[in-house]
């Protein structure tokens, strides 16, 4: 099983800024780890460099009047009317060279979408993508190329049948948007409830529309929602969903937000829990595009991501984090040093709450979109 990881160093050559949370930093870190382990020498593992996609290929989902305000502010020349496309808010600041990264991280998706639709391999991982929140015409949540969408498009050109599965604490509403209105792709998000977090929408009503009418799912957790309760959601509606709308190729977004321990979310879940759903994937997925996501734990990041390419590879990892890396990452202030760490979480009073709450959600799913959904 031929596996592909791409990367390059030059997504260190941007940054959002000394104080926004996502910092790309976190990308080389998780690349170093993955080298400490072993990760990326295995024999079944093709290391691809990425390379920026075309501006054509972007405008299959974007507005040209949109990449056009972008490149401008790219090199530095801003639109007054920049803030109407997102741009130069908190989340989507304006940096040297946002054009050239958003390039970068959707030409990643690209190369990872071709591995996998020409039949070179059945998984590959772009950890840089996943920047589910852009529009057509807009930068939203850190996002200003969604390049999941620009890759499952490509796929359905390849004639392809996509299910996309989102596990970042963010609800993914540029992915939903864009195929909202489609049962050529079954979209389905797993995030914290929109009720307390960004992008505030993701709610178990919005099913799709028209022809897509029961082809957009979403299970919106309550805060403090810990393993048990999240494995119980997925096991009871992700399976029975990919059984029935019968994918060629599964894409996912694997935030790793989601963790008790992330400053920007609410959720509780641990490494452990994340392990259990990302093998639960494998299992599903007959061919499986991985993206990256949300994470602003960068210790969590650099594991979590680490663990993913494992399952991947289906290699199981010692839980003493490699000396080499320990050494780097005590420069950065991370005093890590189990790869899984404790599986006990916060406990949360509410948990009987929540149990309720979800099983109104998964009974609400089962009764208004698994009927709908044909193979």
């Amino acid at each position: 099983m031929k596996t592909a990881f791409i990367y390059t160093n030059a997504y260190l050559d941007y940054d959002y800024g000394p104080t926004h949370p996502l910092r790309i930093g976190r990308l080389k870190l998780t690349y170093e780890l993955m080298k400490a382990y072993g990760l990326l020498n295995l024999p079944s593992v093709q290391l691809i460099p990425t390379h920026k996609a075309e501006e054509e290929e972007l405008a299959v989902f974007h507005s040209q009047e949109y990449l056009n305000i972008l490149r401008q502010a790219s090199e530095g020349f801003l639109v007054g009317d920049a803030y109407r496309y997102g741009l130069g808010l908190g989340d989507n600041p304006i940096f040297p060279g946002l054009y050239q990264w958003s390039l970068l991280v959707a030409g990643a998706t690209l190369q990872a979408v071709e591995f996998v639709a020409e039949g070179k391999g059945k998984i590959a991982f772009n950890m840089a993508g996943g920047l589910h929140h852009a529009m057509r015409s807009k930068a939203s949540g850190f996002c200003y190329i969604n390049d999941p969408v620009i890759g499952i498009m490509k796929l359905l050109r390849h004639g392809k049948r996509v299910a996309y599965i989102d596990i970042d604490a963010h609800h993914g509403d540029g992915v939903q948007k864009a195929f909202y209105e489609t049962n050529q792709v079954l979209t389905i998000s797993l995030h914290e409830t929109g009720y307390t977090l960004f992008p505030g929408t993701g709610f178990e009503y919005e099913i799709g529309e028209g022809e897509g009418e029961g082809y957009s799912v979403n299970l919106p957790f309550p805060p403090y929602t810990d393993d048990e309760v999240y494995l119980w959601a997925f096991e009871e509606v992700v399976p029975e969903l990919i059984h029935a709308f019968q994918p060629d190729v599964v894409v996912t977004q694997l935030g790793v937000d989601t963790f008790y321990d992330d400053p920007l979310t609410n959720l509780h879940l641990s490494m452990w829990g994340y392990e259990k759903v990302l093998k639960r994937i494998k299992e599903l997925a007959p061919q499986w595009v991985a993206l990256g996501g949300g994470g602003y734990n960068i210790s969590n990041v650099a594991r979590a991501w680490t663990l993913a390419w494992a399952v991947m590879n289906e290699v199981e990892l010692e839980e003493q984090l490699p000396e080499s890396y320990l050494k780097e990452a005590v420069k950065m202030g991370i005093e890590d040093k189990e790869l899984r760490g404790s599986l006990n979480t916060p406990s949360d009073s509410q948990n009987r709450e929540i149990k309720v709450e979800m099983e109104r959600v998964v009974r609400t799913i089962k009764e208004t979109t698994l009927p709908k959904i044909k193979g």
